[in-house]
C-alpha cells in the first residue's frame, strides 16, 4: 500500500510537471482570427509561444520591501509633499508682494506724470522735486513697473 501512495503522488507530480512544461501554438485560421491552443493543429502553421508565469520583477521587488522601508518611503513622500506645499505658499506670498509693488509704482508713475510739480517734506521742510528729480522718479517707477507688472 505504501508503495502506491508513494508510485501515485511520482505520477501525480510527474504529470504536473508535463502539463507545465507544454506549448501553447499559435495561428491564424483562413478568416484571420488568431488562435491559442497547446496542441499543434494539423495543416496549419503554428508559432510556439513562449509562456512564462509568476509575477513580474516589480511586483516582487514591492513585496520584498520591509515594512519599515514601507513606513520610511511614506514618510518621505509626506516630507516632499510638504516642502512642495511650503514652496507654493512662498511663490504665491511673493506674487501677492510683487502684485501690490506693481500697483504701488503704477500710482505713483501717474501721479508723478501727470502733476506738475511735486512737494516734498524734507525734515519738516516743503520744496519742489527740479525737473531732473522727476524724471529720476519716473524712470525708478517706471523700472518696478516693468520688474512687477509682468503677467
Amino acid at each position: 500500500m505504501k508503495k502506491f501512495g508513494i508510485l501515485l503522488s511520482i505520477l501525480l507530480s510527474a504529470s504536473t510537471l508535463s502539463a507545465q512544461a507544454s506549448s501553447v501554438y499559435k495561428w491564424t485560421d483562413e478568416n484571420g482570427v488568431t488562435h491559442f491552443g497547446d496542441r499543434q493543429p494539423t495543416g496549419q502553421q503554428t508559432e510556439t509561444v513562449n509562456v512564462r508565469s509568476g509575477t513580474s520583477e516589480s511586483a516582487n521587488a514591492e513585496q520584498r520591501a520591509t515594512p519599515q522601508e514601507r513606513v520610511e518611503a511614506m514618510d518621505k513622500a509626506a516630507a516632499e509633499q510638504a516642502e512642495k506645499e511650503d514652496m507654493t505658499r512662498q511663490e504665491e506670498a511673493v506674487a501677492k508682494q510683487r502684485q501690490k509693488n506693481c500697483e504701488i509704482a503704477q500710482d505713483n508713475l501717474k501721479t508723478i506724470s501727470t502733476h506738475a510739480r511735486i512737494k516734498v517734506t524734507e525734515n519738516g521742510e516743503q520744496r519742489y522735486l527740479t525737473p531732473e528729480e522727476i524724471q529720476q522718479k519716473k524712470d525708478e517707477f517706471q523700472k518696478i513697473v516693468e520688474e512687477d507688472c509682468q503677467a
